[in-house]
């Protein structure tokens, strides 16, 4: 099974290019949208909602990640074996939360390089065909070359920002709940935030934080966005308040 991260927009001309190009390389090989509105250019809010999606992923799978506003530079192409499935993008740090987190690490330079590489979408030229020799077992060995560690990495903390902010206004964050008991009550954009279990437990016309469906503390309102109501951006800084 192939999984799809990227910042390339679901509804722009990308994803299909690149889903094109697994078709040729991995035909019959399931390929699932995990998300392609990723924060544009936000690599390390992107690295921490990878990592909160990577749970789902099925053991064998191969997933494409990228968040890449350094495309076409000196950054390397990686591919990541842990948790015994395979993450292939940039160097940039996008992956590295998710193998901060992880035991049993293995960290490969891609050597390999196609005969026409753009300078601009390396997502279709290089990722993909990596991805999809991956997932149908036909790569070469000297397609990569094991490295001791990723250049990049953001290390293993959660982070106090806004991450992503969903269609309905919610604003995920890069805090994990098992951090934060149900008492916490958190601070952003000036505004304190507190607990409730769910949307309809939720005080009238006011914020509130939960846990949401992939473990992270989630800003909402309940039937209203977060993101218009409070002035969201991914970014944002949410601290804990003394209260």
């Amino acid at each position: 099974m192939i999984f799809l991260f990227t910042d390339f927009g679901a509804g722009d001309i990308y994803v299909g290019q690149v889903k094109a190009r697994l078709a040729l390389l991995a035909p019959g090989v399931p390929v699932i949208d995990l998300l392609h509105d990723a924060a544009p250019f936000r690599v390390q809010a992107s690295a921490h909602l990878l990592c909160a999606l990577a749970d789902d992923q099925t053991s064998g799978s191969v997933t494409l990640a990228v968040v890449d506003p350094g495309v076409g530079t000196v950054r390397r192409p990686v591919a990541v074996r842990m948790r015994e499935s395979w993450f292939v993008g940039p160097d940039n740090g996008l992956i590295s939360v998710l193998a901060a987190r992880s035991d049993l690490v293995e960290v490969h330079e891609i050597a390999w390089r196609p005969s026409e590489l753009s300078a601009s979408f390396h997502g279709r030229d290089l990722f993909a065909p990596v991805v999809g020799r991956l997932a149908a077992g036909s790569l070469h060995p000297d397609a990569l070359r094991p490295v001791a560690a990723l250049d990049v990495s953001f290390g293993a903390a959660d982070l106090a920002e806004v991450i992503y902010i969903d269609h309905y206004g919610n604003a995920l964050t890069g805090l994990r709940a098992s951090a934060d008991g149900a008492e916490r009550v958190f601070r952003v954009r000036g505004r304190a935030v507190r607990f409730a279990r769910v949307f309809a437990e939720a005080p009238p016309d006011e914020p509130f934080w939960y846990v949401n469906s992939i473990g992270l503390i989630e800003i909402a309102f309940d039937r209203g966005s977060a993101a218009a109501r409070l002035g969201l951006r991914v970014g944002d800084e949410v601290s804990v308040c003394a209260e």
